[in-house]
């Protein structure tokens, strides 16, 4: 079986025993929290994907880096995975349950790259847009790339609008490399 498909497994049981002991936010933000670290110490990571590290040594590093830090509930879901054999899922299932609860309380992610910084009223309106066109929250984060020359580029999902001057001066050169060729 594939580490992701694992890790959904375990993100999906991770939720339901979080909704059942009333904790899912919680249990959220300690995922965030490992997500994060993790991210920032890829040796923590490696030791926990090491088979030749015991389970034991791992359950005691996880306890004394996140054990005052995250849920009783979590931190037993990490000890049961590392028992399990388990801790090289640990990261991926985190991320796993991050996306899972985004798309339980309906929470979209959005970039806009633009040419210039935008004014809090153009991101107020665009964040206003990809709301009612999405229907749920949306996280927008905003990106600055002088490359476009005008514009912007929204990323919503797998989905794209390049509305930037880069993306519709090559239109034309390429409209016009083929219309030479003709």
């Amino acid at each position: 079986m594939s580490e992701i498909t694992v890790a959904i497994r375990y993100a999906k049981a991770l939720i339901d025993l979080a909704v059942e002991q009333k904790a899912l936010d919680k249990v959220k933000d300690d995922m965030v929290l490992f997500y994060k670290t993790v991210k920032a110490n890829p040796q923590l990571s490696a030791v926990l994907a090491n088979p030749i590290i015991s389970h034991s040594k791992k359950t005691k590093i996880l306890t004394e880096v996140f054990g005052s830090r995250v849920s009783e509930v979590t931190l037993k879901m990490f000890h049961l995975m590392v028992n399990k054999g388990r801790g090289e899922v640990l990261f991926e299932t985190s991320h796993e349950f991050i996306a899972q609860y985004d798309v339980k309380h309906n929470i979209t992610y959005a970039t806009v790259t633009s040419a210039t910084a935008l004014s809090k009223a153009n991101e107020a309106e665009m964040l206003k847009q990809i709301q009612a066109a999405t229907g749920g929250t949306v996280k927008l984060h905003t990106e600055v790339d002088p490359s476009l020359i005008g514009g912007f580029v929204l990323k919503v999902g797998d989905r794209q609008i390049d509305t930037s001057v880069a993306s519709t001066l090559r239109k034309i050169k390429k409209e016009f490399a083929a219309a030479a060729t003709i």
